[in-house]
């Protein structure tokens, strides 16, 4: 173990090579920025937080073209209508890579995929489909369904957050699955966490917490089918996919290895910036070169 067609909203001129964009898809129009210029990248973000996630790890991946992406019912992407899966969220991503490519945003070329959590979920989807992507890294995604006392808690705060959106106990609950208590000490990663979860409506966060996380499908028979360069970063403060379950996960995945990066849990692009670039850079230049 390793310690359907877009629409551009508005081009950011303070940022060269940025733009933000709203690409229709099955599971409605998905909020997405488009940074730098090299081999195509997409960030897809963790559930509760949006592309805001990424900021701190961005200027660490100069030489990419970065594709940001909020997931469906979160961030500025459209509000979910009705309970879906992770399944359709991955039909919704080939509907989105399509559409990149009829905008040029980025070539024939399969993609790299870095997902944080509910994004590694979708590219466990995407990578058993061939030539969909060109690598495959999973920050902080567990293939197995949530644990039963977890699924016991986010039920009992389900409707709480149905009612009265991320106040009180549901939003301390949400930064302490999210972040380390350090973390959630800092203002700045604090008042990123909190702004996320204020953007969607109650609604499309309660699908998306049904869809996204209660009804997580275990996808372990997925992992021998993914023949991509393959990298699974765990934090060392993640209790249900702790450094040896990546490390297992690894093992059962013909092109992986597992990483551990210390003093983060789920969040790990916002807490540990530095290091989740350090892993990236070194799995592009050795494994998928």
């Amino acid at each position: 173990m390793k310690r359907l067609p877009a629409t551009v909203d508005q081009t950011t001129e303070d940022a060269p090579r940025s733009r933000e964009m709203r690409v229709r898809t099955r599971l409605g129009a998905l909020g997405v920025e488009v940074v730098g210029a090299g081999p195509a990248t997409i960030l897809w973000s963790s559930m509760f937080v949006d592309r805001t996630s990424w900021d701190r790890l961005v200027p660490l991946l100069p030489g990419r073209r970065l594709i940001l992406v909020d997931g469906p019912g979160l961030g500025r992407s459209d509000a979910l209508r009705a309970r879906t899966s992770i399944a359709a969220a991955a039909d919704a991503a080939h509907d989105l890579l399509e559409a990149l490519r009829d905008e040029g945003v980025m070539g024939p070329e399969a993609p790299a995929w870095v997902g944080n959590a509910f994004g590694g979920h979708v590219g466990f989807e995407l990578a058993v489909q061939p030539g969909v992507l060109s690598s495959l890294v999973a920050i902080s995604a567990p293939p197995e369904p949530i644990p039963a006392e977890l699924r016991r808690q986010i039920r009992m705060l389900g409707p709480l957050l149905r009612l009265a959106g991320p106040v009180g106990p549901v939003r301390s609950a949400i930064l302490s699955a999210m972040v380390t208590d350090a973390a959630a000490a800092d203002q700045g990663v604090r008042a990123l966490v909190l702004a996320s979860l204020s953007r969607p409506t109650r609604r499309s966060l309660t699908l998306a917490l049904k869809s996204f996380i209660l009804d997580r499908a275990d996808v372990t028979g997925h992992l021998p089918r993914i023949t991509v360069p393959a990298l699974y970063l765990a934090g060392s403060d993640r209790g249900d996919w702790d450094p040896a379950d990546a490390a297992r996960a690894a093992a059962a995945t013909p092109c992986a290895h597992a990483v551990t990066i210390d003093n983060a849990r789920t969040l790990l692009p916002l807490e540990q910036p530095q290091a989740v670039a350090a892993a990236l850079h070194a799995f592009w230049a050795d494994d998928v070169s």
